[in-house]
């Protein structure tokens, strides 16, 4: 995730952050307007409604769009650490078994050695 989408997303979520403020302001406003001791006004009630409803749909739709952008993004997609690793722990392992070839090829010219002695007494 470059600066600009970082940017981008801090500025939807904290666009989100005064929607739910506006949203709990219009929650209060209907509390506010039932508890009318001359009643509620419905035309007050309804327009504070839909724009809550509103609200929190455009809340869910941000919130959803910045889910789906944060489980894309992977911090570790272009380290190469575990590849790199990985080679080294082969390399060592190569070098091991090269070691125990050069070993039994020493000891199979040792018994070549030994036989030729052996033949040349005979």
């Amino acid at each position: 995730m470059d600066s600009q989408s970082q940017n981008t997303s801090l500025q939807r979520l904290q666009n989100v952050e005064k929607r739910i403020v506006r949203v709990l302001e219009l929650a209060g406003g209907v509390m506010d307007e039932m508890a009318n001791p001359s009643g509620p006004r419905k035309e007050l009630i309804n327009n504070h409604c839909s724009e809550f409803m509103q609200l929190i749909k455009d809340i869910q739709v941000t919130l959803r769009e910045e889910i789906k952008s944060a489980c894309e993004y992977r911090p570790f997609e272009k380290c190469d650490y575990v590849p790199r690793i990985s080679n080294e722990i082969c390399c060592k392992k190569l070098e091991y078994v090269i070691s125990q070839f050069d070993d039994m090829k020493r000891t199979i010219e040792g018994y070549h050695a030994a036989a030729l002695d052996h033949m040349a007494l005979d």
